[in-house]
C-alpha cells in the first residue's frame, strides 16, 4: 500500500471526533485497492482504523504523484485482516497492511494535487512530506466540498487513477440522495454530509425529488418555471450542480434538466406534498431539539464524573484502597503495605531479560524514588538482547533472543492503552544490537546473530513501513551501546568478532556519513550508555577479562573522554535511564553468572548512591526506557 504509520502517524481523534480517514497506495498498490474495493493500512493503525464506521468519508492518497483520491466511504466496519494477502506478489505470505475496510465510491471527481489539499489538512503536516491520516469533521467537509465542486458527472462512468487502466464502478451524489429518500439505511450518508459536499438546503433536496415523482406520474399541469428555480443546484446526468459551482457542466445534459426545455405538460409540486415537505422538516428540527438536549446531559454528566475524581483525590489518604487495582493508572501506584496512591514521576519501563531462572517476556513499570513496580501487559514473546527505543509516547523493541535463537521481530508498546502491536521485521535476524531514536527517526545498529558480528544499520521508514538499510558503521559491533545526543547518534564499544571495543563513532543524518571520535580509556562489551546534561555516558561492560565499574563520559564540545566517579558494584548487560537529571543502572551481570540485583543512582555533585533494592530489578539482558 505504501501507507505511512507509527505513533508520529495518529492525532488521537475519539470517534465522535473522527471525521474522514486518508489511507495510502502508490502506483503499484492502487489497482488492488480499487479493483477489490478495499483499503488498508500497517497494524499499528488500528488504533483508529477500527473506529471506522459504514458511510465514514474516505480518501486516498497516491503516494507515487502525490496525488488525493475520491471521495469513497466505508462499506463495513474497520477489521483487522479482511483480505489477509491482500498487496503480496504471490499470496504466499501475510499482508503487511492488516487493519483494513471495504470501500464504495460516494462521488466520483477528479484527482486534487497537494497544493489542492494541502491547505485544508495543513495542520495535520508534522513534517515537510508526511502528515497524520486522521480528519475532524471540518477538514473532512472541507475536503468533501472540494472534491465535490470537481465531479465527473458522467452516469455509471469509471474512476481511473493517474497513469493506470483498472477501475472501478462509480456511485455519483444523485444516486446518494435519492437512496436515502427510498430508505435512511439505503445508503449511509445523511442530508447533512450532501448540503456539507454542495452547499444545498435540505429543503432543496426534497423538493428535487418531489419534482421527480410528479415528473414521473404527471399528476399536474405545466406551469412556467420560476427564477428561484434557476439559483438552485441541478441535477446534471447523475450529478448535483450548484449554479454557483466552478465546474460547468454543458451540453445536452445540461439541458434536459432545465425546466425552460421540458414539455408543457411538466406538472408542478402539489400542494398536498409541500404540506408533507413542512412536517418533515418540523419533524426534524424536533429530532435536533432532542439531539441538542442529549448533548447537554452528556456534558453534565461528564462534568459531574470529573467533579467527582477529584473529589476521589482529595479523600484518596482516607479511605481503605485495598480493593482497588494495583496500577491505577499511567502516573498512579499504589503501596500495598500502606494502600495509599502514590503519584511517581520517575517512571522507568524494564523490557524483557533473564532473571536467573527464566527468560522474560515481562514489561514492568518501576519508580526508583519509590522503589515499587508494577507489571504491565507483557511483550507477545520472550525477549532478551533486544533494543528499545522510544519515538513521542510510544516504545518499540526490535530482535533480541532466546537460548540460542536469535529473532527478527518488532513490537511497539503503547503506555496509555496498555497495548502492545506488532511491527515490521527487521530485514535480518538481530540480538545484543543497540537502538535509538534521532529527529524522529528510529535507528537500529550492530548487533550479531551468534556467528556474525555486524556494522549495519536499519532505520524504520514510516512512509513505506518497512526498514530499509542506512550507512553502516565503520566497524562491526555486537553488544555495544548507542544514544542520541543533539540530533546525531553516537555508538560506543562493543566486539568486532575477536576483539572487544574502546572505539566510538557519530552518525550525523544530515550528512549521511558516520565520523571515528576519540576512543575510550577502556575497552567494553555489553556497557550502557546515557546521556545527561548534554554529555554522554557510558558505564560498566566487559574489558575481555571481567566486569568493569568505571565509567567514562564524552564531552562533544571538548570531543574527549574524560573518567567518571565509578559505581559501587561491576556491571554488564545492564540497563540505564535518566529520569529527573540523575542516572539509574539497574540489575545486569556482576561476574560469572552472578546477576547483580541491586540500583545505583548517580547525581552530579553527589556521586553513585545504592538504592533500595527490588527482586524485580535482579535482571540483565534487558532494556530500560524512562517515561
Amino acid at each position: 500500500m505504501g501507507s505511512y504509520y507509527g505513533s508520529s502517524s495518529t492525532r488521537g481523534l475519539c470517534k465522535r471526533e473522527l471525521g474522514g480517514v486518508i489511507f495510502g497506495a502508490t502506483k503499484t498498490t492502487i489497482n488492488e485497492c480499487l479493483q477489490k474495493k478495499l483499503f488498508g493500512l500497517p497494524s499499528q493503525h488500528f488504533g483508529f482504523v477500527k473506529k471506522i464506521e459504514p458511510g465514514l468519508p474516505l480518501f486516498l492518497f497516491n503516494y507515487t504523484d502525490r496525488t488525493l483520491l475520491g471521495i469513497f466511504e466505508a462499506a463495513s466496519s474497520g477489521q483487522m485482516n479482511i483480505d489477509p494477502y491482500a498487496w503480496t506478489c504471490d499470496g504466499s505470505r501475510k499482508t503487511a497492511y492488516p487493519a483494513q475496510v471495504h470501500i464504495r465510491v460516494r462521488l466520483q471527481c477528479e484527482v486534487l494535487t497537494e497544493n489542492q489539499f494541502k491547505p485544508i489538512i495543513v495542520n495535520n503536516y508534522h513534517t515537510l512530506y508526511h502528515f497524520w491520516f486522521e480528519l475532524d469533521h471540518a477538514q473532512a467537509n472541507q475536503l468533501l466540498s472540494l472534491l465535490a465542486s470537481q465531479a465527473i458527472s458522467c452516469p455509471r462512468t469509471t474512476l481511473t487513477p493517474r497513469n493506470t487502466t483498472k477501475h472501478i464502478t462509480s456511485f455519483p451524489l444523485a444516486e446518494v440522495v435519492r437512496g436515502n429518500l427510498k430508505s435512511a439505511k439505503s445508503f449511509p450518508i445523511n442530508i447533512k454530509q450532501v448540503k456539507s459536499c454542495n452547499t444545498i438546503t435540505e429543503k432543496d433536496v426534497i423538493c428535487m425529488k418531489l419534482k421527480e415523482l410528479a415528473l414521473k406520474h404527471k399528476r399536474m399541469a405545466p406551469t412556467a418555471p420560476s427564477d428561484e428555480y434557476y439559483a438552485r443546484p441541478k441535477l446534471v446526468g447523475r450529478a448535483l450542480v450548484s449554479p454557483y459551482c466552478k465546474n460547468e457542466f454543458v451540453t445536452a445534459e445540461k439541458k434536459k434538466d432545465n425546466p425552460a426545455n421540458l414539455p408543457k405538460s411538466h406538472p408542478m409540486i402539489p400542494d398536498q406534498l409541500i404540506e408533507k415537505v413542512k412536517e418533515m422538516m418540523a419533524s426534524k428540527a424536533m429530532q435536533n431539539d432532542k439531539t441538542n438536549h442529549l448533548e447537554e446531559k452528556i456534558a453534565f454528566l461528564e462534568q459531574n464524573l470529573a467533579d467527582a475524581q477529584d473529589e476521589i483525590k482529595k479523600l484518596k489518604g482516607t479511605r481503605n484502597m485495598s480493593e482497588l487495582e494495583t496500577y491505577v493508572g499511567p502516573q498512579e501506584y499504589i503501596d500495598l503495605k500502606s494502600n495509599e496512591i502514590n503519584l511517581a514521576d520517575d517512571r522507568i519501563l524494564l523490557v524483557g531479560g533473564y532473571d536467573g531462572r527464566s527468560w522474560l517476556s515481562s514489561l514492568d513499570c518501576y519508580s526508583p524514588s519509590q522503589n515499587l513496580i508494577k507489571s504491565l501487559n507483557p511483550m507477545n514473546s520472550k525477549r532478551c538482547y533486544a533494543a528499545a527505543s522510544k519515538l513521542e509516547s510510544e516504545l518499540f523493541v526490535f530482535g533480541g533472543g532466546t537460548c540460542g535463537q536469535w529473532f527478527d521481530t518488532v513490537e511497539s508498546y503503547d503506555p496509555l492503552a496498555d497495548r502492545w502491536t506488532t511491527c515490521p521485521p527487521l530485514n535480518k535476524k538481530n540480538g545484543s544490537l543497540a537502538g535509538a531514536t534521532v529527529n524522529d527517526k528510529i535507528y537500529v545498529v550492530g548487533g550479531g546473530n551468534g556467528v556474525d558480528c555486524y556494522s549495519t544499520v536499519e532505520m524504520l521508514d514510516f512512509d513505506i513501513g518497512a526498514w530499509i538499510p542506512s550507512r553502516s558503521m565503520l566497524e562491526k559491533r555486537f553488544a555495544l551501546a548507542a544514544a542520541e545526543l543533539n540530533g546525531a547518534l553516537y555508538v560506543a564499544g562493543g566486539y568486532d568478532g575477536k576483539n572487544y571495543l574502546r572505539t566510538a563513532e557519530r552518525f550525523d543524518p544530515r550528512e549521511h556519513s558516520w565520523k571515528k571520535i576519540e576512543c575510550m580509556s577502556t575497552m567494553r562489551g555489553c556497557p550502557s550508555m546515557v546521556v545527561l546534561d548534554e554529555k554522554i555516558y557510558v558505564l560498566g561492560g566487559f574489558d575481555g577479562k571481567t566486569m568493569v565499574s568505571t565509567v567514562e563520559i564524552y564531552d562533544p564540545r571538548r570531543g574527549s573522554w574524560v573518567f567518571g566517579e565509578p559505581m559501587n558494584s561491576p556491571r554488564g548487560f545492564s540497563a540505564a535511564a535518566v529520569t529527573k537529571d540523575s542516572i539509574y543502572i539497574i540489575g545486569g551481570i556482576k561476574s560469572g553468572d552472578e546477576i547483580n540485583g541491586t540500583v545505583e543512582c548517580y547525581k552530579e555533585g553527589r556521586g553513585w548512591e545504592m538504592t533500595n533494592t527490588n527482586d524485580a530489578c535482579r535482571r540483565c539482558f534487558f532494556s530500560a526506557i524512562a517515561l
